[in-house]
């Protein structure tokens, strides 16, 4: 595989693998000097055409963590604001000497397009309202940490369903885990058409909140909106929100998932996003491994195939290596 660009281009058994390998780099982070020598002397790319606060961070301090070296693109003092076209400027990039380019663009499907014009692997960090895989790979191994295992869990992603790429790669990639999923939205929210999504839908998050073990939080994108889809915030937090009073009637063992950012007071109260079973840090931990498991498994073992925890990992005599 040359990059990864769809939740769908993991089959269950390279999930399977891929959570083994984010438990040992999560161990590798978990170091007093977390670094390996792992990708040293490959070039990572953080090419981002949108804002990004905890993708490229995670994407830059896993390259980081493996002694890649890292080119950081910041498209406001670039050339782009010449009218450089993202092809030129992949070219460019690319006769500089690069291994990989995590991409993340406003408009869906420019990842799948860089990848028809470099060698380098490619991956998705989130195009459009298309796709974010990385992000539900992070999110399903959160899962996986807290529960065991996604067969029969029961989810529901709540919010903006109709702008989220996350809410597209998430169902995918549960529902492949076994997961059963609820979207819960108004019919504004919702995407123009469902054929194809394995889910089931409510109207009501008071109707699904005490029956699912998860309650996944989205952020109301409006700078994806041409429109204003609901009357006010104020009511779609009466109606969407996880308040304090619809978070009590959650299942005990039930967890709280966000892609970040977060905005406390309308899709979560800022009490509810302090509960012990609010596990968004816990996301934001897990990202940096998950990243660093993409990483290696495109760069560092040079096969499709993600080679075993021991031979990925090196062990703790290389632990200070600076690179």
């Amino acid at each position: 595989m040359t990059g990864l660009l769809s939740a769908a281009d993991l089959d269950p058994d390279m999930l399977a693998e891929m959570f083994r390998l984010s438990e040992s780099f999560l161990e590798v982070s978990s170091r007093r000097i977390p670094k390996v020598p792992a990708l040293r002397g490959r070039t990572v790319v953080s090419l981002f055409y949108e804002d990004s606060t905890r993708t490229r961070l995670s994407f830059e301090t896993a390259a980081k963590r493996l002694s890649a070296d890292v080119m950081t693109f910041s498209v406001g003092t670039s050339s782009v604001n010449k009218g450089e076209s993202v092809r030129d400027t992949i070219e460019t990039i690319e006769a500089m000497g690069i291994d990989a380019i995590v991409v993340r663009h406003g408009c869906a499907g420019v990842p799948a397009q860089v990848a028809q014009w470099t060698d380098a692997a490619v991956v998705n960090a989130g195009d459009g309202a298309h796709e974010h895989p990385t992000q539900a790979l992070l999110d399903c191994f959160t899962l996986q940490q807290r529960f065991g295992s996604l067969d029969g869990l029961r989810i529901a992603i709540v919010g903006d369903i109709r702008h989220s790429r996350v809410a597209r790669s998430d169902v995918a990639m549960m529902s492949a885990l076994g997961a059963s999923v609820t979207l819960v939205a108004p019919a504004t929210l919702m995407p123009p058409s469902l054929e194809g999504w394995p889910v089931a839908t409510s109207s009501s998050l008071d109707d699904v909140a005490g029956d699912v073990d998860v309650v996944y939080l989205l952020r109301m994108q409006t700078e994806r909106m041409g429109q204003h889809l609901m009357p006010s915030m104020r009511e779609y937090t009466a109606r969407f929100g996880l308040t304090a009073r619809r978070a009590a009637r959650m299942n005990p063992d039930a967890v709280i998932l966000h892609p970040g950012p977060m905005n406390r007071g309308v899709e979560i109260s800022g009490e509810v996003a302090e509960l012990p079973n609010a596990l968004v840090v816990d996301q934001v931990r897990n990202g940096v491994a998950v990243r660093m498991a993409v990483l290696w498994w495109l760069l560092g073992s040079g096969t499709e195939l993600v080679p075993s925890v021991d031979s990925a990992v090196p062990t703790a005599d290389v632990e200070d290596d600076r690179g």
